[in-house]
């Protein structure tokens, strides 16, 4: 179908529909007239059950990132045409292996495809355990951006290395606390001292 049909029947805007053209969103192609024509849908798989969108940050700095992550995931789904029936939005380390917001969404069989932004929005490391697992039972994760160098040895050590890199950020964060926190215990317990000698 031509890409202003695409975009009516999405419920987007013409222009909207175009950017997820030039973006590599859109399963289309352009003729030789300049026509931009989507691929039909009908030769590609049904989805098993209802569809979700899961996105994370790891603090609560990064509630901007979250917002932004979601909308990107709105913005997919809709160019994929999937009628999204969750939104998870989760604020936790990707190293925790105990978020209850995710667990519950993988608990919840009535959703088929979880949609994330990338491998590591799931989890750091282990994804492809859930994925397995999740095909076990007709259901799948899907990612926008697969972010894989394609070499797995690469991508286990660039994986390690940001977990390490997160837990020194923590540690020297925890550490600057502990230190700001002593200070201030020395304060006040050296409050009554000047007092009393006044």
């Amino acid at each position: 179908m031509k890409l202003s049909q695409y975009a009516k029947q999405a419920g987007v805007t013409y222009k909207t529909a175009w950017r997820w053209f030039k973006a590599g969103e859109l399963d289309a192609y352009q003729s030789a007239t300049g026509t931009i024509i989507v691929r039909d849908k009908a030769d590609e798989k049904p989805l098993t059950g209802r569809v979700a969108l899961y996105a994370r940050v790891s603090s609560a700095g990064q509630k901007e990132d979250l917002e932004r992550q979601l909308h990107r995931l709105k913005d997919y789904a809709a160019a994929k045409g999937y009628q999204v029936a969750k939104e998870v939005v989760e604020i936790a380390s990707g190293l925790n292996d105990h978020r209850p917001k995710l667990e519950m969404l993988l608990k919840d069989r009535s959703i088929g495809t979880i949609v994330v932004e990338n491998r590591d929005r799931l989890t750091r490391f282990g994804s492809h355990y859930i994925e397995t697992l999740l095909e076990g039972q007709g259901r799948k994760v899907e990612m926008l951006f697969l972010g894989d160098t394609g070499d797995e040895l690469v991508d286990d050590f660039v994986a390690v290395i940001t977990s390490m890199a997160a837990r020194i950020s923590g540690r020297r964060s925890n550490r600057n606390r502990v230190r700001q926190i002593r200070s201030c215990i020395e304060q006040v317990m050296n409050e009554p001292e000047e007092q009393e000698g006044k």
